[in-house]
């Protein structure tokens, strides 16, 4: 089956390149090749260029372009917020030694707070998850105190689309008066809910640019300004002395121009993605018996669908969807090289295991078409057919 019979529904995982994006990397790949750090005019160009690509990036979510700091994606991004703020506190406040997160955040903040709890000695609370996918604010409540120096807590989460109510959290926290900050994984959320962070308070946030149809490998982190954190890359200074290292700016120019390009196209493109969504809920919920969706159906993103199919293994399907050229995920795509284990996210909301180990997550994108989302309903509801006949 040849490429573009495929149907690609893994949109949360990857993006394709926009092709503008492809078009505006080009030079900066092939022509434009001079370190940032020279002085000649080859690197005033691509200094220039990296300008320009913090300016469209901090106008994506409300940010001065100084607050702007690019990392390598949003792994590194969530890193360098916690252990950078992690090993200030450490020196400045330590007796300050909690650090406040969910139970279903990405595996980069859960592998990252663990690190922080065995070799930096911080105490870790795990604020507890409603049955719809949200955080419980009654949890977190209880959790906050005067020893709490971060909480992170993800603005969209990634298995199932449910959006945090970070906003309320942030407000809960700043009467607390504890000087608490306030760090958020934006990877999913950006360019599907429009992002304020001067509105929001938010202290910090990750994002990434292969998300939003840009390249892999680029992401960035916002860190309000007056807030310091240490460096985790040690070098030659770069990203205003935190992240040290030559700049990737045929990548960054990429991640640029996709921000720029959704700044024009979110209040448009995602009301038809929405639609999308709701015609694959209503045909999966009617037309196939014993199906259920993971999470609430209000305040999601309008990408996101995660459904559990009443005996029927989730990676079983996979496999037979991909042999029809219909490509989804059973979850997040970063865990998917470890050791597997059932989802983290479904298990916090209470979920069986059967109910976990039959889910499966479709992520619409901008490319996706009515009539493709037609087919994949089709095919979907032919296997799951074909499997319950067959057990």
């Amino acid at each position: 089956m040849n490429e573009k019979s495929r149907i690609y529904l893994d949109n949360a995982a990857s993006t394709p390149i926009d092709s503008a994006v492809g078009e505006a990397m080009m030079p900066f790949l092939l022509d434009h090749f001079g370190n940032p750090s020279s002085l000649h005019e080859m690197g005033r160009k691509t200094t220039l260029a990296l300008s320009k690509s913090r300016h469209h990036v901090s106008e994506l979510i409300g940010a001065n372009s100084s607050e702007i700091y690019f990392t390598s994606g949003g792994t590194e991004s969530n890193n360098l917020a916690l252990i950078g703020y992690a090993k200030i506190i450490k020196k400045l406040r330590p007796d300050c030694n909690r650090i406040l997160v969910s139970e279903m955040e990405h595996e980069s903040i859960l592998e990252t707070v663990r690190y922080l709890e065995k070799d930096l000695k911080f105490t870790v609370d795990f604020i507890q998850t409603t049955s719809d996918g949200f955080v419980d604010l009654k949890s977190y409540k209880e959790l906050l105190s005067p020893k709490t120096c971060l909480v992170s807590v993800m603005l969209v989460n990634n298995e199932i689309g449910t959006i945090q109510p970070i906003q309320t959290m942030i407000e809960i926290l700043k009467k607390k008066d504890y000087k608490t900050l306030f760090h958020s994984d934006g990877v999913q959320a950006l360019g599907k809910i429009p992002i304020d962070v001067r509105r929001m308070k938010l202290d910090m946030l990750s994002i990434s640019s292969h998300k939003i149809n840009g390249p892999k490998g680029i992401g960035a982190l916002y860190i309000r300004k007056g807030i310091c954190i240490e460096p985790i890359v040690y070098g030659g200074g770069q990203e205003m002395s935190l992240r040290s290292g030559t700049e990737n700016v045929y990548s960054i120019v990429g991640f640029g121009k996709a921000c720029e390009i959704w700044k024009n196209k979110i209040h448009e493109s995602n009301p038809v993605i929405q639609n999308l969504q709701n015609y694959m809920i209503n045909r999966v919920t009617t037309e196939i018996p014993e199906s259920s969706i993971n999470g609430s159906l209000q305040n999601r993103i309008s990408n996101n669908v995660n459904f559990s199919f009443k005996g029927i293994n989730g990676e079983d399907l996979l496999v037979k969807l991909d042999e029809f050229g219909i490509e989804a995920s059973t979850g997040s795509a970063c865990s998917s090289n470890k050791k597997k284990k059932a989802s983290h996210v479904l298990k916090s909301l209470g979920l069986s295991y059967d109910e976990i180990s039959g889910s499966i997550r479709f992520s619409i994108g901008s490319q996706n078409t009515l009539n493709e989302l037609e087919v994949a309903v089709n095919v979907l509801k032919d296997v799951i057919h074909e499997f319950r006949n067959t057990n």
